[in-house]
């Protein structure tokens, strides 16, 4: 296996990542099947596992951190992500500090993690001003409960924009992004890859094979 530097930064992982977006957790043949491809690929030197709390409601990150206890911490790399409903209120959703901070919790106990390696914004809250959700990332990062944040699918504006607030306010860096990329999709290649190269950010895509 080979590893990679996410972006300019000094984190290291796999050229190929396990995901858990289409985990199937109903009946037993699924959770073995699961179970085994998650061994199979830490053996064969995957160390990136993603995962988001919205996956399988919640269950696919209680799956994996039942798996990754088996691991050294120092040996993988895991992330989740924020942003869809994760219950019926009006704060239960979205990337304001209220709902970021709640969540991470969450996840961090349903990964039975002290802090995840990289954390990602699962898409973009236009109800939520993008200082507020870059602060509390910064600050989440300043707490130790988080190493790396990201976000997913987000547009060159919205991401220069964040990028801008992250500089003016000297928060923690943006470190990853997470699009979908592919030979069917390749929007990125216009500007996202650009903003990217020059302000150090990795690329982690998701469906690579479409």
């Amino acid at each position: 296996m080979n590893y990679r530097n996410v972006g300019k930064w000094g984190l290291r992982v796999s050229e190929i990542g396990l995901g858990s977006w289409m985990t199937n957790l109903a009946g037993g043949d699924a959770v073995d099947l699961a179970r085994q491809t998650i061994h199979l690929a830490y053996e064969n030197g995957v160390n990136f596992f993603d995962c988001a709390d919205a996956y399988s409601g919640g269950a696919a990150e209680v799956f994996l951190g039942d798996m990754l206890k088996d691991f050294k911490r120092s040996s993988y790399v895991v992330s989740s992500k924020v942003f869809f409903p994760m219950g019926p209120g009006p704060n239960e959703r979205g990337l304001s500090r209220k709902h970021i901070i709640e969540q991470l919790d969450a996840s961090l106990k349903n990964l039975k993690v002290d802090y995840l390696d990289l954390y990602f914004c699962h898409r973009f809250d236009p109800l939520t001003p993008i200082e507020e959700t870059m602060q509390v990332l910064s600050d989440m990062v300043a707490a130790g409960k988080i190493l790396y944040y990201g976000v997913s699918e987000w547009s060159p504006v919205q991401l220069t924009k964040a990028i801008h607030i992250i500089k003016e306010n000297h928060l923690r860096p943006m470190s990853v992004i997470q699009p979908q990329y592919n030979m069917m999709d390749r929007y990125i290649e216009d500007e996202i890859m650009d903003i990217c190269e020059e302000n150090g950010i990795g690329i982690v895509p998701f469906s690579p094979l479409s």
